[in-house]
């Protein structure tokens, strides 16, 4: 690190840099020409405490990190009807998309996801993280079948009825679809596109969707619109299989036609119990919500007997309803198990398979409890229910639906749910971009897990392992350590996407509010920033931002250190000088990264103390002398005894007597 001196030495007026140069001798008989100074552009402060470049605030994005007056969103809404085709492993249907813009620009085109092409031979994504075997065999070849696409412009409010659909130009790139529209969209109008879409499921694609056996987990499933934004126009990185999603809010109705023998999750609330329920299973749900413990909704003697499913014959149209979701997602067996428990009127669900019962019995009461400690930390769960859904995928989120596989323990399996339940909250409440900004839902979330399986298990040992997490990342992760802010698919490796998307933004979260600002100023400030975006597209300036409005501080030194950058960090205790009534300890910062300092001292009579100071003892230089008045005889010290800071050589983090 460069100490202040050297940054304002920087900053220094010229002239004092860069003495004048000296006066050009004069011809004889002329009188000479005055001095001129060479001037310069000043250099710019880039030490570790500078102020970090963040995007200007304006209207639309307040410089306290809450939305402004002018902030607008767009927004989509679907109705979509598919059929599940279990003989064919092939999914196909109609949807309609109204899509409202609420933007100041008119627009020409809309653009589309088509992420089920990621599945398709010659795919981008199929270059960078090859999984043929996984999809299905060689021989499989995905991708979604669109003939065609219509657009209509709705009129405005009290105007006759739109003209017919018009056949829109399209364009397919990639994992991408430009749709051309016949007419602008302006400012306030709504436009409607339709269009047919079918596809092969793969097998277990790319650990978010896919079929295992007679069990489907159906993700990414219809064409999605891309999110058009004040800050990047319309988004449209392409989806290569390790960044997720990024989408716009809305109502969704969705019917999926499946055998009558299948069991179908999902997200949202079904609309017709009538129809796909027995009166049993109906009463025990109208149980379940007002019950704290679990109530088996479909048995396994019912699955054997076939009184689990109203008929077994033939198909049978599931359907569903869901308000105010960025996507929805749902999974079919004819094997499901059903749990079912509640929270304050919200079902908490568990949907496996019996081969899966030995530890799934407890996934509901597990889901409730996620729902509960969030809900009472953060900000109260807004949807009527939450579903945990066995199955190939090992993990994988969607409004209402978090999806796991079976699991060897208890304690992993209570890791994966509350991890995908967690996600609820970011990035299906607070709706992040999570294809360049990873970290803001999978590093808040693995932040917010470690009080969720602190409080099931009722222990206190989660800090350390993430601690120790840490301390790996920072040895073994530096040949190629990226930051923190890369987006999700350009990690250079696997344990890149690992570290620097879950581990290290969390410990972050976990120093700042334990070592920085304290419990309380920080849960705060993290409660205010999800209250300010809960459904809206935060960027990282407006959740920095919020963080120091509410709290009071200056925090670029933090941002930019563990987020912006691949600094270290070395604390080191470098001497112990004592005198009568006083010890001075000599502390180092021998990294770049810079926080505060816990310094432990023990003393002769075996006590001990803990003596903090702030991160500004840096602003003078790499090290730091702490005189301290006692008459005791010191005989140990130690920085970051705790081990919760991510020093990568604690080998010099103390000091003893003698040594």
């Amino acid at each position: 690190m460069r100490p202040l001196w050297f940054s304002l030495l920087l900053a220094v007026p010229l002239a004092a840099q860069n003495p004048p140069s000296p006066p050009t001798p004069a011809a004889p008989g002329q009188r000479p020409a005055p001095a001129q100074r060479e001037l310069r552009a000043p250099v710019a402060d880039t030490g570790m405490f500078s102020p970090l470049p963040l995007p200007e605030p304006n209207d639309l994005r307040r410089a306290n990190g809450s939305p402004g007056r002018a902030y607008w969103q767009q927004r989509a809404d679907y109705v979509i009807k598919a059929t599940l085709d279990t003989a064919a492993r092939r999914l196909s249907g109609k949807v309609t998309i109204r899509y409202s813009n609420n933007s100041p620009d008119t627009l020409a085109r809309i653009w589309l996801q088509l992420d089920q092409n990621l599945f398709r031979k010659g795919s981008v994504g199929s270059y960078l993280n090859p999984q043929e075997s996984r999809f299905g065999g060689a021989n499989f070849d995905g991708g979604f079948e669109i003939p065609a696409v219509f657009a209509t412009l709705e009129p405005p409010r009290g105007r006759p009825a739109p003209a017919r659909p018009a056949a829109a130009k399209t364009r397919v790139d990639d994992t991408m679809m430009e749709v051309v529209l016949p007419f602008p969209l302006p400012p306030g109008r709504v436009a409607t596109l339709a269009l047919d879409f079918a596809f092969n499921i793969p097998d277990h694609g790319a650990d978010r969707m896919g079929r295992d056996g007679a069990l489907y987990e159906m993700a990414q499933w219809y064409p999605r619109v891309c999110v058009y934004d004040d800050v990047n126009g319309w988004n449209t990185l392409q989806y290569l299989g390790q960044g997720e999603f990024y989408l716009e809010y809305g109502d969704f109705e969705y019917d999926v036609t499946v055998p009558a023998g299948y069991i179908v999750a999902g997200t949202g609330m079904i609309q017709n119990p009538l129809e796909v329920l027995t009166a049993t299973q109906r009463a025990r749900l109208a149980a379940a919500v007002r019950s704290d413990t679990v109530v088996r909704i479909v048995t396994e003697a019912e699955l054997q007997s076939g009184a689990a499913r109203p008929r077994r014959d033939g198909m049978l149209t599931w359907r569903f309803k869901a308000q105010n979701v960025r996507d929805v997602a749902w999974a079919a067996s004819p094997e499901y198990l059903w749990d079912a428990t509640g929270w304050e009127g919200i079902l908490a669900q568990a949907y496996y398979r019996p081969s899966a019962k030995e530890l799934w019995h407890e996934a509901a009461q597990m889901s409730q409890y996620s729902i509960k400690e969030y809900s009472g930390r953060w900000l109260r769960y807004p949807y009527p229910q939450i579903s945990a859904v066995e199955g190939p995928v090992s993990g994988m989120e969607y409004p209402m639906v978090a999806m796991e596989a079976k699991d060897e323990t208890r304690e992993g399996l209570y890791s994966v749910v509350t991890h995908e339940i967690g996600h609820m909250w970011y990035p299906m409440i607070v709706g992040s971009d999570e294809r360049r900004y990873p970290w803001m839902d999978e590093g808040f979330n693995t932040f917010i897990n470690i009080f969720s399986e602190e409080g099931y298990f009722k222990r206190d040992d989660t800090r350390r392992r993430r601690g120790e997490g840490m301390f790996v990342l920072m040895n073994d992760q530096a040949p190629t350590a990226q930051p923190i802010m890369t987006y999700a698919n350009r990690f250079r490796t696997d344990g890149n996407l690992g570290a620097l998307a879950y581990i290290k933004p969390a410990m972050g979260l976990y120093v700042l509010r334990g070592k920085v600002l304290g419990a309380e100023v920080f849960d705060a400030a993290f409660r205010e920033y999800t209250r300010r975006w809960a459904f809206k597209h935060p960027q990282p300036a407006d959740f920095f931002r919020t963080i120091e409005d509410v709290t009071g501080q200056d925090l670029d030194w933090f941002w930019r250190g563990w987020f912006f950058t691949t600094a270290a960090l070395d604390q080191a205790v470098e001497s112990v000088t004592q005198r009568a009534g006083q010890v001075s300890v000599v502390i180092r910062s021998g990294g770049q990264l810079v926080l505060p300092v816990e310094l432990t001292l023990t003393y002769g009579d075996g006590t001990t103390e803990v003596r903090r100071f702030p991160v500004e003892i840096w602003y003078k230089g790499d090290r730091y002398t702490a005189v301290i008045a006692t008459e005791k005889t010191v005989t140990a010290a130690q920085v970051n005894a705790d081990g919760q800071f991510p020093d990568v050589n604690p080998r010099n983090d103390g000091w003893k007597a003698g040594s």
